[in-house]
């Protein structure tokens, strides 16, 4: 957008334009937001020792997830209710993510039926899930995916319940009764009952959630579905393993952006043991926090394949729906590709752990 030069400029932008409320909804975190601070803080822990003269011409980018080709690597993460920030929501994102060569994760509570987000964008689209009390509900959302032509499927594993949000509950949010998430409800319910209109938000989705998930289920996803399992909100190395013994194809280090519990380690802290658990058996990604394209570099230094960001898509369907999003991107992506030019990386695979050094 003009006069726009980082993310914060988007973010400040969104602040302005949105209900306080529904800022608070997507930009908050769990109780007194320690670990939403440190996603991003805790970047600055890590130095660049850069490598000079390394020749010019045009950075490369493109890199492959779960052997899907991306030309970045940044993908857009599941965030709910798109359409509170602006009407055309995932749709918006998934145009977006598609032109820019990259995947988008649909939330479950996205406000879009997963069919047409998946017509919407040109690119691989996944579809993020809860495992659910009512496994059937849970089934019938992986036949949408598979059905809609989904890539994956990437189960939360960090939310056996609902992170305590304290700005939510002070503003007593509820997510508007027009705006439903279609896809966890029967396709013939055309209306949201009278019953949640005022709990769409933590009553309903807590409602859903199964609190006593063991490794078992994620047996039984990968058994239930032909698509590769990907898990997130992964901090532990042991997690990874176990992740990976039961099928999981894929890790994504996150602590949910710092909505689930506070103090929870920053996702950039507990990438390095993580990656290194997992090895090349499967690719690691990370989110949380991820706010400059120097926070991009030293994930993948720290052994992320690629990264996701979540909060800077609201932020641009705030600015401007479709193209608010293409210009948050566009920045980060010019932010990356200046920080390679200067760390002396040519191309993605240049980037390595020598180019970081601990804070002393």
């Amino acid at each position: 957008m003009p006069g726009f030069s980082s993310l914060k400029d988007f973010e400040a932008a969104a602040r302005e334009k949105l209900r306080p409320d529904v800022f608070d909804y997507f930009a908050g975190g769990a109780m007194d937001e320690v670990t939403l601070g440190l996603n991003t803080s805790a970047f600055d822990r890590w130095l660049f020792e850069y490598s000079v003269f390394k020749g010019g011409g045009a950075r490369k980018m493109e890199t492959a997830v779960l052997g899907q080709p991306v030309k970045i690597p940044i993908l857009m993460a599941p965030v709910a209710f798109q359409r509170m920030a602006h009407e055309d929501g995932e749709i918006a994102t998934a145009r977006c993510a598609g032109d820019a060569g990259t995947i988008m994760v649909v939330s479950m509570l996205a406000t879009t039926d997963i069919a047409d987000i998946v017509a919407a964008g040109s690119g691989p689209i996944w579809m993020q899930l809860y495992i659910e009390r009512d496994r059937g509900s849970t089934e019938a959302l992986i036949r949408r995916a598979e059905e809609a032509g989904c890539a994956a499927l990437v189960v939360t594993a960090d939310s056996p319940v609902s992170g305590r949000l304290d700005r939510i509950l002070r503003n007593d949010f509820h997510v508007p009764p027009e705006l439903m998430p279609v896809n966890v409800l029967p396709k013939t319910l055309k209306r949201l009952p009278r019953s949640l209109t005022q709990k769409i938000n933590r009553d309903f989705f807590e409602s859903r959630l199964d609190p006593d998930l063991t490794w078992r289920d994620i047996d039984w996803i990968a058994a239930k579905s032909h698509l590769p399992v990907v898990i997130k909100g992964i901090v532990r190395p042991e997690d990874a393993i176990a992740a990976l013994d039961h099928g999981a194809r894929a890790i994504i280090v996150s602590n949910h952006g710092g909505r689930q519990l506070d103090t929870a380690v920053p996702s950039i802290q507990a990438l390095p043991r993580v990656a290194e658990a997992v090895g090349t058996r499967a690719d690691v990604l990370m989110d949380s926090g991820i706010r400059r394209g120097s926070h991009v570099l030293k994930a993948m230094a720290l052994g992320a394949k690629a990264v996701l960001i979540g909060r800077p898509i609201i932020w641009g369907l705030a600015c401007g729906g479709q193209e608010g999003v293409k210009q948050m991107l566009a920045t980060l992506v010019d932010e990356l590709e200046n920080v390679m030019r200067i760390c002396g990386c040519l191309d993605v695979t240049d980037i390595a752990p020598e180019l970081l050094a601990l804070r002393g």
